[in-house]
């Protein structure tokens, strides 16, 4: 497996130690990696311009101009994949860095142990946006990758997948249920949902960050604060 970072750090004394750590990293778990390092957030856009192939961004957030955070929510802006993480001697930003839905904040000085721990997690996270759901409409077939998925209804004999665009095929819910993985959760009989596009549950209600409201059946709140809570 190969696997693209980015180091952003305006320190080069810290930017090449995470270099050498996640080196380490790769060569213990044989993967192969490129590691470009970049020393603003500036100097990294400039790039990302012409070359978006990162799987995991390592930012730094007290940098010159543009600081690490501002980085991050530019980048969410037109890439929901790509997994980032805090590294830095600050902890006033771990909010914002829950915001633009960083796997992980890690504080300075960086310990190996908790590095490599949070970079298992994200090419875990890697491996499940490689998963497709095959659709075959009546005229094409069509690959929707998993992460992309917000939610999933059925209207009678036909479901419809809600992602960049919405599809609908003549499929039960079961069938669409047994081609998804841990990420979605099953509420009641007539819709399944990406707990990671979830911004609120309340007792009767499932609210999503695209502004969806699906109803929640009787006796699922606490089941879906549970797996919610396990896909953190």
């Amino acid at each position: 497996m190969k696997v693209n970072f980015a180091i952003c750090d305006d320190s080069v004394v810290d930017s090449n130690y995470v270099k050498e750590l996640v080196t380490r990293w790769a060569n213990d778990k044989k993967y192969q990696v490129n590691i470009d390092i970049f020393s603003s957030a500036e100097a990294f856009i400039f790039h990302y311009v012409e070359n978006k192939e990162y799987d995991v961004l390592l930012l730094d957030i007290e940098m010159g101009n543009m600081d690490g955070v501002t980085l991050a929510r530019q980048i969410r802006k037109s890439n929901k994949s790509v997994q980032i993480v805090f590294i830095t001697g600050y902890s006033d930003y771990i909010a914002e860095g829950y915001d633009v839905e960083a796997l992980h904040y890690l504080m300075k000085p960086l310990k190996k142990e908790k590095l490599y721990d949070v970079l298992d997690r994200a090419v875990n996270k890697i491996k499940q946006n490689e998963k497709h759901l095959v659709l075959n409409t009546f005229d094409e077939m069509i690959r929707i990758p998993l992460h992309e998925i917000i939610y999933i209804d059925v209207d009678r004999n036909y479901v419809t997948v809600h992602s960049n665009k919405d599809y609908t095929v003549k499929k039960t819910l079961a069938e669409i249920g047994k081609e998804l993985d841990e990420r979605f959760f099953k509420i009641g009989r007539s819709a399944i949902v990406n707990l990671k596009y979830i911004s609120r549950v309340t007792k009767t209600d499932v609210y999503l960050n695209n502004g969806i409201i699906l109803q929640l059946p009787r006796g699922i709140y606490e089941a879906l604060n549970r797996a919610i809570i396990n896909e953190m």
